[in-house]
């Protein structure tokens, strides 16, 4: 109960009219979710919108445990997957701005295995041709997705299988951490010379061995004691403890001849117990009010409530896309399964950034940073109307709804001022 009583000290939503949203309209949106939820669609899910760090909607439906019949709650916890992503790069941000490296600094002075990287030229898993890298696998490739390191979710390519056959598909092999998983994906094909094309991929996780070595301490505790803690994000971390369980919402998925969501366990579990990997990429379980806090420091260019973590100048190089070029997703990266929308949509140094709302049929503003979550999380910041949009689900895979892109919509069209 200490736990909802605080979410709900933090949360305390305001006059939206006040904050410059229809309030009528601004409804639309619970009408919406309500509807995934009362279809089947969706198990259970939360929204939390604001604007200048003031909530105008928190709203919960359905349940977190469909089996048990447990509500959906304001201390709900979700897996929120790949929104892992956009800390850890803040984690190396700040190694960065200590002067630990350069964006151009070869990650194979933190792990020297990718020291001989080799490219995927053509063949199959078992016998790829390969070439050397051009170039070595840089600190700027990891953070923008151009490394070639890839999935082996994603079923496309013949590096995809190699990761797969390596024990590396949704999870790892038991008993594996993160410097045995990076050694292992650093002999493993790229997919593509890095700097040369964007592919999704394990660049973050790569990125969270890096923190553990430049700071001398396992990303865990990096996040605990140089992050979470100073910014109040007590109920974020790699698993839900013993005592959190019964908070944390039940991971579901779609099955082939099944019309809705069912129960996914076998991955599920891995959010229960403390794990051998610290996944920078995907591992953190938390909470709308903790990933809001997150996000209000982004807006808030690096300071939150008095403490900083990066310099307004540094969080402005990370909110610029970086692709060659000024290139956008949908003409640099490869057409695969992602968080976002390509066209009109470039990447940062960790967030998906807007650089053409036009192009990308989207109500956003140019600047709007954002990324997901494998099972259907999602958030959004916009600079330039100060409005920040968390949104919690338990969906695999992300792609099968779009939900997240509808919320959007109805969010911009009740914002009126």
């Amino acid at each position: 109960m200490d736990s909802i009583r605080q979410v709900r000290s933090e949360l305390t939503v305001t006059d939206p009219a006040e904050a410059g949203f229809d309030p009528a309209r601004l409804g639309r949106v619970d009408s919406l979710l309500r509807r995934y939820v009362d279809d089947g669609r969706l198990a259970g899910c939360q929204v939390l919108v604001s604007r200048r760090g003031k909530p105008v909607l928190f709203s919960n439906f359905g349940q977190r445990d469909k089996e048990a019949g447990l509500p959906v709650e304001p201390d709900t916890l979700f897996r929120v997957y790949s929104m892992t992503k956009p800390i850890t790069s803040v984690a190396a941000m700040m190694l960065f701005e200590e002067g630990a490296f350069e964006l151009t600094t070869p990650v194979h002075r933190f792990i020297p295995s990718f020291k001989d990287a080799r490219v995927y030229v053509r063949g199959n898993a078992a016998a790829p041709m390969t070439v050397p890298a051009t170039e070595p696998v840089r600190i700027w490739h990891l953070l923008t997705h151009t490394s070639g390191l890839t999935y082996g979710f994603f079923h496309s390519m013949a590096t995809d299988e190699a990761y797969r056959s390596a024990g590396y598909e949704w999870a790892w092999p038991d008993g594996v951490d993160l410097a045995g998983a990076c050694d292992t994906w650093a002999s493993l094909p790229l997919a593509f010379q890095p700097g040369s094309e964007w592919n999704y991929g394990v660049s973050t996780d790569v990125l969270g061995r890096v923190v553990e070595v430049a700071s001398g301490q396992s990303l865990d505790q990096f996040f605990a004691e140089r992050i979470f803690g100073p910014l109040g994000m007590s109920d974020t971390a790699f698993w839900a403890s013993e005592e959190d369980q019964q908070r944390l919402a039940v991971l579901y998925a779609m099955a082939p001849g099944r019309p809705g969501p069912v129960r996914y366990d076998p991955l599920g579990k891995y959010a229960l117990s403390h794990p051998s990997l610290f996944s920078g990429g995907a591992g953190l379980v938390s909470t709308a009010a903790d990933y809001h806090r997150f996000c209000r420091m982004v807006l808030n260019r690096g300071e939150l409530d008095g403490v900083r973590l990066l310099a307004p100048r540094t969080v402005g190089a990370m909110s610029q896309n970086h692709l060659p070029g000024g290139a956008d997703l949908e003409d640099f990266g490869r057409p695969i399964y992602s968080e976002v929308t390509y066209s009109g949509t470039g990447f940062g140094l960790g967030f998906a950034v807007v650089d053409d709302p036009v192009k990308a049929k989207s109500s956003s503003n140019r600047g709007e940073l954002s990324w997901g979550g494998a099972a259907s999380t999602a958030f959004w910041i916009d600079p330039v109307d100060e409005v920040i949009c968390v949104f919690m689900t338990q969906l695999l895979p992300s792609s099968t709804y779009p939900v997240r892109s509808e919320l959007r919509q109805l969010v911009y069209q009740a914002l009126i001022d």
